[in-house]
């Protein structure tokens, strides 16, 4: 919700570009780890929705990359967002190394 937040003050002829593409990539790791848990009993499928929301995680890095380089975060916020998304990257990665303990 932050990353949507911040993004309104982006420049307009980000709006079909980088303001879409990292509301859209950071939205969707939340909703495939809600689709994920919601099937967890399924381990090929819970595994494959962990798997599509660690590379929407990856995305939305990449995002706040350009994001930077752009100018549009400032440096600190970048280090905030971005520490928070590595952090969401660790929780991810520790779910699809012990799928077993979410059955």
């Amino acid at each position: 919700m932050e990353i949507h937040q911040l993004t309104k003050s982006f420049p307009p002829e980000e709006k079909y570009s980088m303001t879409d593409q990292i509301r859209r990539s950071s939205r969707s790791v939340c909703a495939n780890l809600v689709e994920a848990y919601k099937r967890r009993r399924y381990r090929s499928y819970f595994i494959s929705k962990l798997n599509d929301s660690e590379t929407e995680n990856a995305e939305t890095q990449v995002w706040l990359e350009f994001a930077l380089a752009c100018g549009y975060l400032s440096k600190e916020k970048y280090d905030e967002l971005s520490g928070r998304n590595n952090e969401v990257a660790k929780l991810i990665l520790y779910m699809l190394n012990n799928p077993d303990k979410f059955r």
